[in-house]
């Protein structure tokens, strides 16, 4: 019979190592438990890599040169920890001896090849030592380790192996870490000796850096399968091969220990009575496998494949993508090609993030212990130029420098000074947090002009030719205005010198577009780290688990005598804002969020959680910000203050003269300081109006509540600030107040699992919108060619003729426009829309030849920022037309939306589809409120029967209700049955506005008809 004991898992992992792995195996006895150490590998090594030293310090110490040196370094151990020592040695008598040599970036250099040969990775089985931990008899325990790992007689991991089969799995591993080894035992010290501690079965590897008892925290460390956590089966093998198979393969460990493993430090400023004291916290960062994963494979198809490629990597939210940002960023500015020349000369990392910067400057500094190799564009655009110039390795800065360095090299160009940023045959790798929102317009254009020489001049002569300047001689224009509609095309499409890394969560369809490198599934993304696996792995938390839908029923009545013609769309929100904005809206709501918080938030996370208000304007966020604080204070609450969050003044046209700031509403508090005072236990509550909807990071943020419409991306990005995870929390809350359930699940469905992209926009619809915008005849292939022979003009010295021409141009077609009707002036202006937003978007993945497209869209830009602004530019405005008849907010749903069910929809492209606009038709007043309240749930019919007649017949035909009628008892179906009544009375209203008034509004009435209705609905049904 086979065994299939756990011992035979260790022989087959050990047997792995040492065949193909690279280590040798060591017998325990080797090992110094007093040490904590191999001495004789440590002291093999020495001699065996730097002879020289070692015979320096035997002629000074003798005999006693091996417990002298082992003396130092354990020492060292214990001052700077095993990973410092690893990557930069110790000292012993004035001698700098190494412990480790690492793969050099080439080959150039054969004796850096030789000692890395010669590392000893060792693997023992069954280490055992005695624990500072006793048994129940007094006596010290016997600590024995499946597997302990180690580098030149330094241990660096340690491996505890369970087998299901024999009823344990790496749950049990982890229990026995916990229970069972001490962090006062030098071999489990952080930092001191072993680095990383695995607990392993056939199916799941977990892993730790730091052992501390029973709240020691172990990370999923698997491949995930499906989507979600876990690990995929293997023909022929475990699922966890790939720990031993790839990650502890030597040069994999070493690798890990050269440029992933680093100590990350964070020191927050605590307040005291005694003033300010700093809290120092160090965690010992370990790659979890998809970041590993994600930077080796990168890396590996750039190396082999080269620049001129478009990387798009979708992790999610607790993906630790900061950390994979500064890893890559770190490989690639030391990677080298087949014929060791180097890949990139530079990466520029493109963030908005000041942790970001922080961490990739702290990180990088720990591997190669020296600076310069980054350097952080804080001062102006020239500081930017020279880095660039100069090769600087890293280069991290902002998207906005880009703009910026383009208008300083044209004022210095018109100036005579000469500012020369070389990068003629340099190659760059351009690393970009937050893909969809840095990577787009035309700012995304100038930064990949700056990178590319030809670019750089384009760059230069357009921002140039905004400018009215001096007036100069004319050129040949025809000649010029070819060659510079070539640099312009320059500054679009793909760059052979420029790679681009985009990281992001949520990518749009333009984002999958351009970002095109296919990935394992044949299309983009080329790495991906799901969100459902982030959820199930317990690095973010399902923010949908706990959601609750609000409904608002109400009317609207006409209060004027007239009925006039109103523009349908501007009305149908000028009347969603009347009811958005009405104090009884805004009362009810408070009320609710104050009250759920006060009973479900209140004393969660140790009476630490926070929420956020989500409103839909910044009037709103005045609004809601003195409702809640007067709620607060007529309950005579205490705990809850408040914080409003809104750019700008805001003036209210129900409080003539008053106008409102963030920082005055927040007593004073200045705008930078919010997000830290927000930390303080003392501030519960945070209401914004679009500040803080997304980068914002507060793990201590729990509940949600919604008075805003969102969809899409946006949806995804403000529902997630949610999602971090923090000591003790362990679900959150949304109420949603606007948002429909499956609204929300259409939003996050296509960034749950796999993100299918629809079918790209077809070129050729670029040379149809071409000829439609032609056929309208306002304006002519004449005026778009003398637009584009000044336009094009490369010449630094533009006169003001030229200027006046351009716009002379301009304004006769402007003319043109203005003397069409008001429908086809939209239809005309949403054609040119689509046409420049079509061929800015199509341009980046295709390289077009087409001089007359590319003239068309210069033309097309301009000519849109010289149009007329729709309508008057006046907001729709009801005054005192409409009031509010009735109001009811009711809770609809409450449970959790489930995003594992039914297929993604996928992400849609730019077409030029509904760009005729749409008309916005008149209608009666009345009428538009009759849909209005359709749309909510009130429908106005005819009633040909007593009310309680038409509401009994109802909810007879209904399943639903019937259902509940047959499956319950008389009083549990009164009950639902008074859940669902408001929208059979809403239902029933017209032609009965008498009595549904008084079931809105007399409690005692409607208790009545309740049980009226209800006894006759139990018995109806359950009689058939």
């Amino acid at each position: 019979m086979a065994s299939h004991s756990e011992r035979d898992f260790e022989n087959a992992i050990e047997a792995e190592l040492t065949g193909s792995g690279g280590y040798v195996a060591r017998s325990h006895s080797a090992y110094d438990e007093t040490l904590a150490l191999f001495p004789e590998d440590v002291t093999g090594f020495l001699q065996d890599s730097q002879p020289s030293k070692w015979t320096a310090l035997e002629a000074l110490l003798g005999p006693k040169t091996a417990t002298t040196i082992l003396s130092s370094l354990s020492k060292e151990l214990d001052l700077k920890g095993t990973l410092h020592v690893l990557r930069h040695g110790f000292k012993c008598y004035g001698k700098t001896l190494r412990m480790a040599y690492f793969q050099p970036n080439t080959r150039m250099n054969p004796e850096a090849a030789a000692q890395y040969a010669k590392n000893r990775l060792t693997i023992t089985r069954q280490l055992g030592f005695t624990s500072v931990l006793k048994r129940p008899d007094g006596q010290h325990r016997r600590c024995i380790i499946d597997l302990t790992l180690a580098v030149n007689g330094l241990p660096v991991a340690t491996a505890e192996l369970k087998n299901p089969l024999t009823g344990q799995r790496a749950a049990d591993a982890i229990r026995q870490y916990q229970q069972e080894r001490d962090a006062r035992d030098l071999l489990f010290a952080f930092k001191k000796r072993a680095l990383v501690h695995f607990a392993v079965d056939p199916d799941e590897v977990w892993m730790t850096t730091r052992l501390n008892g029973k709240d020691t925290h172990f990370l999923p460390f698997n491949r995930g399968h499906a989507q979600g956590a876990g690990n995929p089966p293997v023909e022929g093998h475990w699922k966890t091969h790939y720990l031993w198979d790839e990650v502890l393969h030597a040069d994999s460990l070493l690798e890990i220990l050269q440029r992933f493993m680093h100590l990350e430090v964070k020191e927050t400023p605590i307040k005291t009575d005694k003033g300010t004291r700093t809290l120092r916290k160090e965690t010992l960062i370990f790659p979890r496998y998809q970041q590993r994963d994600a930077v080796r494979t990168l890396v590996a198809h750039a190396k082999a494949h080269g620049s001129g490629h478009n990387y798009l990597i979708k992790h999610s939210a607790g993906s630790g993508k900061s950390n994979t940002i500064a890893w890559l960023a770190h490989r690639l500015a030391t990677l080298h090609d087949a014929q060791d020349e180097k890949v990139f000369h530079s990466v520029v990392v493109v963030t908005d993030r000041l942790v970001l910067d922080q961490q990739l400057q702290a990180t990088i500094y720990q591997f190669e212990h020296k600076t310069g190799v980054v350097e952080k564009i804080d001062e102006d655009s020239q500081q930017l130029a020279r880095a660039l110039s100069q090769g600087t390795p890293i280069v991290i800065t902002t998207i906005q420098k880009f703009p910026f360095i383009a208008q300083a090299l044209s004022t210095l160009e018109k100036q005579g000074v000469g500012v020369q940023i070389d990068t003629a045959g340099k190659r760059f790798a351009v690393i970009v947090d937050e893909a969809h929102s840095s990577q787009s317009g035309e700012t995304a254009v100038a930064l990949k002009g700056l990178l590319n020489k030809d670019g750089i001049e384009a760059v230069i002569a357009a921002q140039f030719l905004d400018e009215e300047a001096e007036e100069g001689e004319d050129d040949d224009l025809s000649n010029e205005a070819k060659i510079a509609s070539q640099r312009e095309a320059l500054k679009r499409g793909r760059q052979p010198n420029l790679s681009f890394f985009a990281f992001t969560a949520t990518p749009k369809f333009k984002t999958l577009a351009l970002f095109d490198e296919p990935g394992p599934s044949g299309s983009p993304p080329f790495h991906e780290y799901s969100m459902r696996q982030a959820i199930e792995e317990g690095f973010i938390l399902d923010v949908l688990a706990h959601y609750t839908n609000y409904q608002r029923f109400y009317g609207l009545i006409k209060q004027i005598e007239d009925d006039p013609e109103v523009p349908r769309r501007k009305a149908a929100k000028a009347l969603s804002g009347f009811l958005e904005l009405h104090p009884v809206n805004i009362a009810q709501i408070v009320t609710v969020i104050v009250e759920h918080f006060r009973r479900f938030v209140l004393h969660e996370l140790g009476g630490r959680a926070k929420a956020m208000v989500v409103t839909g304007s910044r009037l709103a966020a005045v609004r809601y910000k003195r409702a809640f604080d007067r709620y607060i204070q007529d309950q005579g609450y205490s705990g809850i203050r408040s914080l409003v969050a809104f750019s700008g003044t805001v003036e209210d046209p129900d409080d003539p003269g008053a106008s409102y700031t963030e920082v005055a509403m927040n007593d004073g508090l200045a705008e930078r300081e919010l997000p830290e005072t927000f930390e303080r236990d003392d501030y519960r509550v945070l209401l914004v109006a679009e500040k803080y909807q997304t980068g914002f990071d507060q793990p201590l943020l729990q509940t949600m509540y919604v008075v805003k419409r969102l969809s899409g991306v946006q949806a995804v990005q403000t529902l997630s600030r949610l999602n971090r995870i923090a000591p003790g929390k362990s679900r959150t809350f949304v109420l949603d107040f606007i948002n429909q359930e499956d609204d929300i699940y259409r939003a996050f469905k296509p960034y749950y699992e796999t993100t299918p992209i629809g079918e790209n926009a077809d070129p050729h619809r670029l040379s149809e919108l071409q000829h439609r915008l032609l056929e309208w005849a306002i304006f002519t292939a004449a005026d778009v060619s003398a637009f584009a022979a000044i336009w094009y003009r490369p010449k630094r010295d533009h006169s003001a003729r030229d200027h006046q021409a351009m716009h002379a141009v301009l304004d006769a077609v402007v003319q043109r426009f203005q003397d069409r009707e008001d429908e086809d002036r939209e239809q005309f202006r949403g054609q040119l829309t689509a046409y420049r937003n079509l061929y800015a978007f199509l341009s980046q993945i295709i390289p077009y030849q087409d001089s007359d497209l590319e003239r068309l869209y210069a033309f097309v830009r301009n000519l849109l920022a010289k149009l007329p602004a729709r309508g008057d530019g006046q907001a729709f405005v009801l005054d005192d037309e409409v009031a509010l008849r009735f109001f009811r907010l009711q809770q609809m749903t409450e449970g959790s939306i489930d995003l594992g069910e039914g297929a993604a929809y996928p992400l849609k492209g730019p077409t030029d589809v509904g760009t005729g606009g749409i008309k916005d038709e008149a209608v009666p007043l009345s009428s538009l409120i009759d849909r209005l309240n359709e749309r909510f749930g009130t429908d106005f019919n005819e009633a040909d029967q007593l009310f309680f007649d038409q509401i009994r017949a109802s909810a007879e035909m209904n399943e639903t209700i019937s259902e509940a009628a047959r499956a319950n008892n008389f009083t549990n179906f009164a009950a639902y049955l008074d859940r669902t009544l408001d929208e059979l009375f809403i239902a029933r209203m017209e032609g009965n506005e008498e009595i549904f008034n008084r079931v809105m509004t007399d409690t005692a009435f409607r208790s009545a008809a309740r049980e009226h209705l209800a006894r006759e609905i139990f018995e109806s049904v359950r009689e058939v």
